[in-house]
């Protein structure tokens, strides 16, 4: 077990630019809404994009825990650490494999977790070192999978989820980002990645659609702008979506027999 961790999620895609860091981040903010302390560790170590989703500003540093470790610096609520909070983020990472694993395992134990119930593991794409790392050494609870509808996307998705198969971590559904695109003008809706993909890669693998998820601007914006949007709009629709999401996966941990942390209500 990680200290000062409960449970650890890890939201992955086979491929990049389906929304995998905007949907980390936002399923985060979910659980901590629901009543749950919340962590969020960016694992994208050559392209980490958390820091500016969660508006912690640049230069801001982690403070030593004392020995070799950090505290995570808090944002939203949440927990976080991330490479971005340890180095130029206009820097690029040009590191080798084996380096790139080890400064993952490095944030995830050298971390002060201050009694995490949930720690969502925002993944790079692809099953390269970090995957091979994450499903090793890292107890697991479970894996959420973030695709768009289009077949592209699906290929790349049954590829994360056969990984995870392969190493025994529970894939405790999909995530169809960018479902429909709504115009921000005249509201009309249109499924421009195509329709149904979710739907068919989770009966494909016997898990289910956690959620769908609209392709609109206001997303995309809110966490450029650091405030993601289950903080900017705590009652809109999208917000109402990811908090359904996080029970969900809530409810299935605690299904698996883990301590689900305190009691809440998972009615919708």
């Amino acid at each position: 077990m990680i200290e000062g961790v409960k449970h650890i999620v890890a939201v992955a895609s086979g491929k990049g630019g389906v929304g995998k860091s905007t949907v980390t981040v936002n399923l985060a903010l979910a659980m901590a809404a629901e009543g749950y302390r919340v962590g969020i560790l960016d694992a994208d170590i050559h392209g980490p994009s958390q820091a500016q989703m969660l508006g912690v500003g640049e230069g801001v540093r982690p403070q030593s825990s004392g020995g070799n470790g950090f505290l995570p610096l808090q944002a939203h609520g949440l927990q976080a650490m991330s490479m971005a909070f340890m180095v130029d983020t206009r820097e690029p990472m040009v590191w080798r494999g084996p380096m790139v694993a080890g400064a993952f395992q490095q944030m995830l134990t050298q971390t002060a977790w201050d009694n995490v119930d949930y720690l969502f593991i925002d993944m790079p794409p692809g099953t390269g070192d970090i995957q091979l790392t994450l499903a090793q050494k890292v107890p697991v609870d479970g894996a959420v999978i973030v695709t768009t509808p289009q077949d592209i996307a699906l290929l790349d998705a049954r590829k994360g989820i056969e990984m995870f198969r392969k190493v025994n971590v529970p894939v405790l559904g999909v995530v169809e980002n960018m479902s429909l695109h709504l115009c921000s003008h005249c509201g009309h809706s249109e499924p421009i990645f195509g329709e149904g993909g979710g739907e068919r890669i989770a009966a494909e693998y016997e898990t289910r659609v956690l959620g769908r998820l609209p392709l609109t601007m206001s997303i995309r914006e809110q966490v450029d702008g650091g405030r993601p949007t289950v903080v900017a709009e705590p009652d809109s629709e999208v917000t109402g979506t990811f908090r359904a999401m996080a029970r969900q996966v809530a409810e299935q941990i605690r299904d698996q027999g883990g301590n689900e942390g305190p009691e809440i209500s998972f009615s919708k």
